[in-house]
């Protein structure tokens, strides 16, 4: 495997340049706080917008150096899941870091093939017996599809995750797997690691 630095260099500048523009724009509400005739409200909503985006943008970086050390195949996934969010195909897809999953997932399917978006899409398609569990990719291979995995108890908010994100949670909280979720609800992608879900921007 590439052992990546974590460079992506076009995406890391784009960041960069967007978190500039955020403190700018802090900086500009700043002098301008005296004036009682401004209201900053629009502004902040305004920049509230931006850091979100600039979070889920800050996700897909990082998803990317987190991948990089362990698969040659991270442009398969994301050609992957940017075709099942857009068709709103839901999926659940286990990378295998450092930590053995064996004693932690029910197995499922074993298939042991070279991972290709292809396949990985053809899994999750709707119908497909193979399409409720997970799929375990290690290396540049799919190991097996149709997996258990162990659940999360957490509670976002006052709302309980979905069973796919239950299952993401769960696993990322007892190992250090990467494990992608694509929501069939809203076609919304996350991914889970070290115990937290977090959104990332497909575009």
């Amino acid at each position: 495997m590439n052992q990546s630095n974590c460079d992506f260099s076009p995406l890391k500048q784009a960041l960069k340049e967007e978190i500039r523009q955020v403190i700018m724009a802090l900086q500009n509400n700043l002098e301008v706080m005296d004036n009682e005739n401004y209201c900053l409200l629009e502004n902040f909503e305004k920049i509230k917008e931006h850091f979100i985006s600039i979070d889920m943008k800050a996700a897909s970086f990082y998803l990317n150096c987190y991948l990089a050390p362990f698969t040659d195949k991270y442009l398969d996934l994301s050609i992957c899941i940017q075709n099942m969010s857009s068709y709103r195909h839901g999926g659940l897809i286990v990378i295998q870091r450092e930590d053995s999953l064996d004693s932690l997932i029910q197995l499922g399917i074993p298939l042991k093939a070279e991972l290709t978006h292809s396949l990985l899409e053809s899994i999750f398609f709707p119908g497909n017996p193979l399409h409720d569990g997970a799929v375990m990719i290690k290396a540049n291979q799919v190991v097996s599809a149709a997996n258990v995995l162990p659940l999360s108890d957490r509670f976002v908010g006052d709302k309980k995750l979905g069973t796919r994100h239950r299952a993401a949670l769960g696993l990322s909280e007892r190992s250090d797997a990467l494990v992608l979720v694509v929501s069939e609800e809203t076609g919304r992608v996350s991914f889970g690691f070290n115990g937290n879900l977090y959104p990332i921007n497909i575009g």
